[in-house]
């Protein structure tokens, strides 16, 4: 069994692998080939949490479960580290274990680089990035990847955290200009595309401050106790598309309580990824408001650990 780490997987494996990586795994889900458990999530007593994730691809013959803990406590360590153990159903034999930060990170920003090609427009070249957190990192880099992207503003609670976020996006090669805001409506207002990566209980942002024609990722919260975009922000939107529709409905803290208060109902979302990685463009016209809601799924954690797989068997 091979051992590897998030540095040793960073050098050789990227967001274009990650995004080719998703869709053929799509592809796979599509076709009943993908068998899953929808996420566990246990709470540990100072308000971390461990995360529990099983998926099984019949195509690949590979099985993995994916170990997660949040622990927004964490001073000195990573809030969030992962671990991937891969097993090969042809004889059961589990073939490696890698670290799964920077994969989890990969794959969420790879699966908003499809649904952000769909249905932001094609002219957006603002991006509003809210929480600078390690997931925001490569939500950046996803959004990238479609769009032309001149001008980024990031807005943090913790304003230099902002600032370290630019520069680093600055040295990871990320052309474009700059700017940190303190009042998150300033990032709400000006932006053509929104992402939106927190782990708040609260709405962090105003709806009432969207702008006609924002496409808005919304991927930190990820329990029913969260809630990072706010009613407003869901009764705007034209157009609802999710990661995973059985994980959303579970999950998913500002849909469900939309759906409990009667802003929407399950059968306003449009559809879920597997609808909409391999069709045309989605969006109705420039004035429309499109949202999409991402809480994760085994199977894009089996993505791209297979990726990782034949890469390095490479």
């Amino acid at each position: 069994m091979i051992t590897l780490t998030d540095e040793q997987i960073q050098k050789k494996y990227m967001m274009q692998h990650a995004i080719q990586d998703v869709e053929n795994i799509l592809e796979d889900y599509r076709n009943d080939s993908i068998v899953q458990a929808v996420r566990t999530v246990l709470p540990v007593d100072d308000g971390s949490s461990m995360l529990y994730m099983p998926c099984i691809s019949k195509a690949s013959k590979t099985s993995i479960i994916k170990t997660v803990s949040i622990f927004p406590v964490n001073k000195n360590l990573p809030t969030t580290q992962g671990n991937i153990l891969v097993t090969d159903l042809a004889d059961g034999q589990h073939k490696a274990t890698m670290d799964a930060s920077y994969l989890t990170r990969l794959r969420t920003g790879a699966m908003t680089a499809i649904a952000t090609d769909k249905l932001a427009r094609k002219d957006a070249s603002v991006l509003g990035v809210i929480g600078t957190g390690n997931m925001a990192f490569e939500q950046v880099l996803g959004v990238v990847e479609v769009r032309r992207i001149e001008r980024i503003v990031l807005f943090n609670r913790t304003v230099e955290k902002a600032h370290d976020f630019a520069e680093r996006l600055k040295a990871f090669g990320v052309e474009a200009e700059f700017e940190v805001v303190e009042d998150v409506s300033e990032a709400v207002a000006s932006a053509d595309i929104i992402n939106c990566a927190t782990q708040s209980a609260e709405p962090v942002f105003d709806g009432e401050d969207l702008t006609a024609g924002v496409h808005v990722n919304g991927v930190g919260s990820f329990k029913p106790s969260m809630r990072e975009m706010d009613n407003e922000t869901i009764a705007k939107a034209h157009q609802i598309y999710v990661d995973d529709l059985e994980a959303i409905q579970e999950e998913a803290g500002e849909l469900m309580h939309a759906v409990e208060s009667g802003i929407i109902a399950w059968e306003d979302i449009q559809g879920s990824l597997v609808d909409i990685f391999d069709g045309g463009f989605l969006r109705g016209d420039d004035a429309e408001i499109t949202l999409y809601k991402c809480v994760g799924a085994g199977y894009f954690d089996l993505a791209v650990a297979g990726g990782v797989m034949r890469m390095f068997a490479e």
